[in-house]
């Protein structure tokens, strides 16, 4: 059986590793995305981490949570950068697995008036093949674990360490895969991103995509899309949870902030449906801020949007 409940005791908050990628963004924000040649002035500029599950981690920790970030990160300044970022938000680094003479991918994002986003990224160096020295001392006192599918052979050894300690791991669905990626057996809660569940599958439609995946996971199954409602497999029915409407100013690090808020809730004890709405709450806030994974809110703002639906 897998426990969700804080282990902590004493009315702490519980602890969450998020275990994956860091990136290192620079979101420039426009009236309109650039045709060529066309030169533009931006409205504003703002340097953020980047990376599914350190925007994560970042989420999780304004969200109340006792964020722990674990993934493999350079030597260089960009590295830096993130790990000082990080940990100004009062997330726990030192899982950080730094890489002699690698280096962190780099994007630069234009971000216009509608909120839609135009990336560009550097892919870092020598993190791809990283694995974590020792996963089981990462998963001792920590109460759920929340990892991406970009770097696998560093997230799966902690996956597996998580779940022969009995503690619930999920798997933010963010790369395109296939069917039976062995990281789908470890996890115990799986949400793709709506793109990454077609280019897995193969289907446009989402609902089909779910059913196709259930023949390979037996875990908790859902897909994100969006504005458009969020869809999860109830006994191999599909149900649909309407997200919050929201004026979106930028929708960069919404994924990433549904999925702290979603582990972060599940951790707390609630069952996933729940943990759902609260992470759905947590990305309809972040939508309306420019900034990246720096919009994402805090707790109390999420619980009133909440109490207000």
């Amino acid at each position: 059986m897998l426990s969700s409940g804080s282990a902590s005791g004493g009315g702490r908050s519980p602890a969450v590793l998020c275990t994956g990628i860091a990136v290192e963004d620079f979101l420039f924000k426009v009236e309109h995305f650039p045709a060529p040649g066309e030169k533009l002035y931006a409205q504003a500029l703002v340097a953020a981490p980047g990376g599914c599950s350190a925007n994560s981690a970042l989420a999780i920790a304004r969200l109340g949570g006792r964020a722990r970030f674990a993934g493999p990160v350079g030597t260089d300044a960009a590295s830096g950068r993130i790990l000082d970022a990080l940990t100004r938000e009062g997330v726990d680094v030192s899982g950080v697995l730094r890489i002699d003479g690698g280096s962190v991918s780099v994007s630069g994002i234009f971000i216009d008036e509608t909120g839609e986003k135009m990336v560009a990224t550097r892919r870092g160096d020598k993190l791809a093949d990283a694995a974590p020295p020792d996963p089981a001392a990462l998963v001792t006192d920590v109460d759920l674990v929340l990892a991406d599918n970009r770097l696998p052979d560093f997230v799966a050894p902690i996956g597996r360490a998580a779940r022969s300690r009995g503690i619930a791991f999920v798997l933010d669905g963010d790369r395109a895969t296939v069917p039976d990626d062995p990281l789908f057996a470890i996890a115990s809660h799986i949400i793709f991103s709506a793109e990454a569940l077609r280019a897995t599958t193969g289907l446009h439609d989402l609902g089909a995509a779910l059913r196709r995946m259930a023949a390979h996971i037996r875990g908790f199954l859902a897909v994100t899309n969006g504005a458009n409602d969020v869809l999860w497999l109830d006994a191999g029915n599909v149900r649909r949870m309407p997200v919050f409407a929201v004026d979106a100013i930028d929708t960069l690090g919404a994924g990433d902030t549904f999925h702290g808020g979603f582990a972060l809730a599940l951790a707390e004890g609630r069952d996933p449906i729940v943990a759902m709405r609260f992470g759905a709450a947590a990305a309809a806030l972040k939508c309306t801020r420019f900034g990246g994974i720096l919009g994402t809110p805090q707790r109390a703002e999420v619980e009133a949007l909440l109490a207000s639906a």
